[in-house]
């Protein structure tokens, strides 16, 4: 990677996660100053992400197989693989759990009024992305059929199961792929120098977005949906916090580095509202200041961006408690588990995937019996709550990294604990 850091880029002496917040504080203003005019300027913010898509599939291709071929023990390997898709799993469970739990005891949809039967014209229409998956579907299109195609189409899922498999291979006849392994360690450093200098346009990219989202929707949108955004906000806290507890409970380390060195990551995810955007800044901070090893930072992470989403599953499973209380529809226990089940393959199945949580909430209600028609009133705050979303996704993926390397004895522990 790199030589200098995220947090190093100047411009006007302002450090790149101090320009991203003046560009929100701006856009929000200008976005109540011009109105419905400030349409225009999501154009900043579709090229930002339109070029970190350019780049995003290689690069997590690449740096799953760099982290797998520099794992020379098979049986570390296997730890890491089975000890990070266990923790994943787990974290993703136990926040819709929480959303579950905090939906049913705070009944945000207790006294809104739910719409019509059917969705007024004049209401933006839900993203289209095609019918979500079954459950049985989701399960058989984890593997490429043509992995040239899973990359054009952004199939970050089934990415990842090719970029596994190609990396197990190489190890598997290790004396004949010193070459490919080089190469690929050098396509790597210039995918993730390719990532940092499209970064260095995040500010204007929030800038754009922020105004054109304030002006077209305004701010009235949030009173009619307050409880449900401060419960899914308050939900995100809790849940930013579990992992801080983790990291005591199984790494036996105080948490209180952790959170002081990943400040910049997190104000990235939150400006961003992408985990994809923020991925080689994690990673960075992760190795750079915290001492994770590069082969499991440059396994977990990539992995986490593409499976694991516990700020996402967290906000369907609140959503599904609210839908189903403003529709006057009892839960039964039975109902509840349908939801921890959809909820936690829905988070797995929206990384990646634009409004990706939009998507599979259709899948999570239309699973109990739940009318979709009530999703486009989400649609305004859809956008101001995927910040707090994805601040929770990013700091999930290096909690359970870092956790992870400290089990297996790679963790610089004297770096984690030296001061900033």
């Amino acid at each position: 990677m790199g030589s200098v850091a995220y947090s190093e880029w100047k411009f006007c002496g302002l450090n790149l996660w101090q320009q991203v917040l003046v560009g929100m504080i701006l856009g929000v203003v200008l976005g109540l100053v011009l109105g419905e005019n400030a349409a225009s300027l999501k154009v900043l913010g579709v090229i930002f992400f339109k070029l970190i898509k350019m780049v995003v599939a290689p690069l997590i291709f690449f740096a799953l197989i760099s982290g797998i071929t520099s794992l020379t023990e098979a049986h570390h390997f296997k730890a890491i693989v089975i000890k990070g898709t266990f923790g994943y799993l787990m974290t993703a469970i136990i926040a819709v759990s929480m959303g579950l739990a905090l939906g049913t005891i705070f009944k945000p949809g207790v006294g809104v009024a739910p719409p019509p039967s059917s969705v007024d014209s004049t209401i933006s229409p839900m993203p289209s992305a095609g019918t979500p998956p079954s459950v049985g579907d989701f399960l058989m299109q984890l593997i490429p059929s043509n992995i040239i195609h899973a990359m054009a189409e952004d199939m970050y899922l089934q990415i990842v199961v090719f970029a596994i498999f190609t990396g197990i291979v190489m190890n598997n006849i290790r004396g004949n792929t010193a070459g490919i392994k080089e190469l690929n360690a050098e396509l790597c450093h210039v995918t993730f120098k390719m990532i940092e200098w499209v970064v260095r346009v995040a500010p204007l990219a929030v800038f754009g977005f922020i105004a054109a989202m304030v002006g077209t929707t305004g701010l009235e949108v949030l009173w009619s949906l307050l409880r449900l955004v401060v419960l899914v906000v308050g939900a995100c806290v809790l849940q930013y916090f579990f992992f801080g507890l983790l990291i005591w409970v199984f790494a036996r380390m105080s948490p209180l580095p952790f959170y002081r060195k990943m400040i910049t990551t997190q104000l990235m995810a939150f400006s961003t509202s992408s985990s994809k955007a923020t991925l080689t800044t994690a990673m960075r901070e992760l190795q750079d200041r915290m001492g994770v090893s590069i082969s499991s930072s440059n396994f977990m992470m990539p992995l986490g961006a593409c499976i694991n989403m516990d700020g996402t599953a967290i906000y369907l499973g609140i959503v599904s408690v609210f839908f189903a209380q403003m529709y006057g529809i009892n839960l039964e226990m039975t109902d509840y588990f349908m939801l921890l089940l959809t909820c936690t393959l829905g988070s797995i199945g929206a990384a990646g995937i634009p409004s990706g949580s939009i998507i599979f909430m259709g899948m999570v209600l239309t699973s109990v019996g739940i009318p979709m028609e009530g999703v486009a009133m989400i649609l305004g705050i859809d956008r101001v709550l995927d910040m707090f979303r994805t601040t929770v996704n990013i700091t999930g993926d290096a909690a359970i990294t870092l956790i992870v390397d400290k089990t297996e004895n790679s963790l610089d522990t004297e770096l984690y604990h030296s001061k900033l």
